[in-house]
């Protein structure tokens, strides 16, 4: 398909196009580390470093990763004796390191510290005898990490007020529930009023856990979508948080679509569209944003403007492994 203006168009020819880009928006803490991690793991012990399943949602950082040597396995019979061994920023099973531990395999988890604030809730509220009710999407490789903390049958997955309404529990006076850390703030509120109307005395987490990174890249999106045409979200379609920050700028009244790298953009797309918002989701880097204004830029004269929502200052800890 032609592009609106072609890209060796002079400037005079060009529409203008203001670009909206979000902040905060893009690489997490969590996302960060687990990247360090495999990075550093390279540098201390050489390659070949292996990882269990994507490190984190973004073809861009695995191909990178792997082209620095990093292995991508799906399970850990893939991976050969003495060498090391990362757990994905999603999290995992308990038996996932039990099973490391048998085989004498030396690794490294990169789960998210957040993510891993959500399995200690699991057992202690275990411990304390409750069911829980696990709020997050099926499949989702954070929920079978959560799920994978506690005994089989101990934990009741839901996704939505209806999944509340069709509960059967044998059970009901001793109930607590967690949550995904990636989920939409509006849907998953709504899931959890239908929790307590049902069950009053569901204990809720200490804390919220949809992490900071989620929650403050909604509301930025929230921000901007309705001052934009079009909002494009860079991120993978396995990406929990990118996929909400869709919805969340179509529920605002804004056309918006989800792509990896800026080759995706359909230029078609731009047709009547004076304003366009940018942003990008936890797993996606920088480059990628600078990418897509640069694609734009081929077919328009952009005028950017960042709008600050809140500035994110969060950092986590590395493994010791890499920092004795």
């Amino acid at each position: 398909m032609n592009a609106p203006f072609p890209s060796n168009a002079s400037t005079s020819d060009k529409q203008h196009l203001t670009v909206l880009i979000a902040a905060p928006r893009g690489f997490c803490a969590g996302v960060d580390r687990a990247i360090e991690i495999v990075e550093r793991a390279l540098d201390k012990f050489g390659p070949p470093v292996y990882v269990r399943h994507e490190i984190v949602h973004n073809r861009y950082v695995v191909d990178a990763l792997r082209e620095k040597g990093a292995i991508f396995v799906e399970e850990l019979d893939q991976v050969p004796p003495d060498v090391p061994v990362v757990f994905s920023a999603h999290g995992v099973p308990k038996s996932v390191p039990a099973e490391a531990e048998r085989r004498k395999m030396f690794y490294l988890d990169a789960t998210c510290p957040l993510v891993s604030k959500v399995h200690r809730q699991a057992e202690r509220q275990i411990e304390k005898g409750q069911h829980i009710v696990f709020i997050g999407h099926a499949g989702h490789p954070e929920v079978i990490g959560t799920m994978g903390q506690v005994p089989e049958g101990r934990m009741t997955l839901v996704e939505t007020v209806e999944d509340v309404a069709e509960l059967e529990l044998d059970d009901e006076s001793s109930l607590s529930y967690l949550t995904q850390t990636t989920l939409s703030v509006d849907d998953t509120a709504k899931v959890v009023s239908a929790l307590r109307a049902r069950f009053p005395h569901i204990v809720a987490p200490k804390a919220e856990d949809i992490c900071y990174a989620t929650s403050n890249r909604q509301a930025a999106v929230k921000q901007i979508a309705p001052d934009s045409d079009l909002v494009l979200v860079i991120g993978s379609p396995k990406s929990s948080n990118s996929l909400r920050l869709v919805e969340v700028a179509e529920r605002c009244g804004t056309d918006a679509k989800l792509i990896q790298r800026a080759s995706d953009i359909d230029p078609a797309w731009l047709d009547g569209v004076g304003t366009l918002g940018l942003t990008a989701g936890a797993s996606a880097p920088e480059k990628l944003v600078r990418e897509v204004i640069d694609k734009l830029g081929e077919w328009r004269i952009v005028e950017e403007e960042a709008v600050v929502t809140t500035e994110e200052k969060m950092v986590f800890k590395l493994p010791r492994q890499l920092t004795e």
